[in-house]
């Protein structure tokens, strides 16, 4: 892929470039404000722009203005926003046009490589990468205007697998399930929140997060 890292951070940007090179990734550019990252992607087309949520000019959400811009400008650029902390408001106005080559990841994440590697792949491909403490809080938001009083505990572990992105496989092996309880869960998860079961698992995750922003 070739990325364009936006992050204030002198030693986290050098530390994310080295990462991803060592990972045969290539870095195009790397800035340190929201208006040097509009500039780089005009100029080099990414495929994956990597954004921290706060950067000058006002350290406020400057980083995430930039990605929303970039998403609107060019939806084909896929966008990792990186946040020191779970901001719910930034998460969900990133995620409300659509969640195709969106990833949002707490810092810490990137300490455990192979995961943060992972999921900037599976972004850059237009894939889905949430971060599980996005999703179980963005959860918690929707089940504070809405109850999920429907779903079973066993069926809100699933939906918060579905919504960081995992295939039913997946989901099985970290629940300890067969492939075939998934598949059970998720279809009357989809029952339950009035969506219509879908084979594409990608789609599913789509309708799960439009789900979790209403």
């Amino acid at each position: 892929m070739r990325i364009v890292i936006a992050e204030d951070s002198v030693l986290l940007r050098a530390g994310l470039t080295r990462i991803l090179a060592d990972a045969g990734e290539v870095v195009v550019a790397t800035v340190g404000d929201a208006d040097e990252l509009l500039v780089a992607v005009e100029r080099h087309q990414p495929d994956l722009c990597i954004v921290d949520v706060r950067m000058p000019p006002t350290h406020t959400d400057d980083g995430l203005r930039a990605a929303i811009a970039i998403r609107k400008r060019w939806p084909a650029i896929g966008i990792l926003v990186l946040s020191q902390y779970v901001e719910e408001r930034y998460a969900t106005e990133l995620l409300a046009e659509a969640t195709e080559g969106i990833g949002y990841l707490l810092k810490d994440r990137v300490a455990d490589v192979t995961e943060f590697l992972d999921a900037a792949r599976r972004v850059g491909s237009r894939g889905t990468a949430l971060d599980p403490e996005v999703v179980s809080q963005l959860l918690a938001r929707s089940r504070r205007r809405d109850p999920l009083e429907r779903l079973t505990p066993r069926e809100r572990e699933v939906l918060a697998l579905m919504a960081e992105g995992r295939s039913n496989p997946a989901i099985a092996r970290s629940l300890v399930v067969t492939d075939k309880a998934v598949e059970k869960h998720v279809s009357s998860i989809l029952t339950k929140l009035d969506l219509p079961p879908d084979g594409d698992d990608h789609r599913r995750v789509l309708a799960v997060l439009q789900w979790v922003r209403s």
